[in-house]
């Protein structure tokens, strides 16, 4: 089965990573409240990045990996990534 690894960029500029089998109705989850409670007061959260992962131990150490990462390394990430796929 595949996972996702997602970064969203919130309402307050903050960023944040997570885990999911569908990026979409997580998304949705996060925007109407019912998703992780970091996100829940720093709604709209928007999709900035997200890589496919083959099962979710390797999803779950690659969440792992982006939460250490500092800001400016996830912001060259994610540019990297619109550059790329949008």
């Amino acid at each position: 089965m595949k996972y996702f690894v997602y970064i969203l960029q919130c309402a307050d500029d903050t960023l944040y990573t997570g885990v999911t089998k569908d990026v979409k109705k997580r998304i949705d989850r996060h925007n109407r409240g019912d998703g992780a409670r970091y996100t829940r007061g720093r709604v709209p959260v928007t999709l900035v990045y997200h890589e496919e992962l083959a099962n979710i131990k390797s999803a779950l150490a690659r969440e792992r990996y982006l939460r250490k990462l500092p800001r400016t390394k996830k912001k060259k990430l994610i540019i990297n990534f619109q550059n790329k796929y949008l």
